[in-house]
C-alpha cells in the first residue's frame, strides 16, 4: 500500500504538502469593540530559548510555513512561544491570546475518542497514520495573514500556513475528514486510523 501511495508521502527532506483547495480564515468579532493593537512586545529569552527558536524558525521557514517580512513597526504582532514536552522535544506556537479573544470560532465539533473507538470495535486490521506537519498543510487566505505574524530575536514574519495557538487551529482537519468517518475511518486532528 505504501509503495503504491507513494507519491501522497513524505519523508523529511521533501516539500511540505498542502492539502488541496483547503484555507482558513479567521473571522474577528464584529459585535465586540476591535483592540486597537493586537502587538506584543518581544518576550525576553533565555540563549537556550533563543537558539531553539532560531532552529524552529529556520525549520519552519526553509518549508514554506512563514515568510520573512522585515521590520514593519505599525503590524498586528505577537510573540513566538516555545512549548517544551517531557523528552525534550519542543514546538513553535504563537502567542495569539489577543487574536484568539477577537475570533469568532468555528462550531465543529472535535470528534470525542469513547465514540472514536466505538467505530473501531469490528475492526479486523488498525492502521495510524500520522500527517507530517497536519496542521501546516493547511493554508492561510492572504487577509488572514496580517493577524498572523510573530517577532523574535531573528526579524519579523508572518505565517502562510495554518500555525500553532489560533483559536479556530484544530476544526478544520476533522471537517476535512468526514467522509473517511462515514466509510468507518477515524480522522483526528493530524492524522487518522484507518
Amino acid at each position: 500500500m505504501l509503495r503504491k501511495n507513494r507519491p501522497a508521502l513524505a519523508i523529511c527532506e521533501e516539500p511540505l504538502g498542502k492539502i488541496k483547495g483547503h484555507v482558513i480564515e479567521l473571522y474577528l468579532d464584529v459585535e465586540r469593540l476591535y483592540p486597537p493593537m493586537l502587538r506584543r512586545p518581544l518576550y525576553p529569552e533565555s540563549l537556550e530559548t533563543m537558539k531553539e527558536i532560531g532552529k524552529h524558525i529556520n525549520e519552519i521557514l526553509e518549508i514554506h510555513v512563514i515568510r520573512k517580512i522585515g521590520n514593519n513597526k505599525i503590524v498586528e504582532i505577537t510573540t513566538p512561544v516555545l512549548i517544551t514536552w517531557n523528552d525534550g522535544k519542543s514546538r513553535l506556537c504563537g502567542d495569539f491570546r489577543g487574536l484568539n479573544s477577537y475570533t469568532k470560532a468555528d462550531r465543529y465539533p472535535i470528534p470525542r475518542i469513547p465514540h472514536s473507538l466505538g467505530k473501531l470495535a469490528k475492526s479486523k486490521y488498525i492502521t495510524k497514520i500520522d500527517c507530517m506537519k497536519g496542521f501546516h498543510q493547511n493554508g492561510v487566505k492572504p487577509n488572514s495573514m496580517r493577524l498572523l505574524r510573530i517577532i523574535c530575536h531573528v526579524g519579523i514574519y508572518k505565517y502562510t500556513r495554518m500555525p500553532f495557538g489560533i483559536k479556530n487551529a484544530p476544526p478544520p482537519l476533522p471537517e476535512d475528514d468526514r467522509h473517511n468517518i462515514s466509510r468507518g475511518n477515524i480522522g483526528r486532528l493530524d492524522g487518522g486510523i484507518y
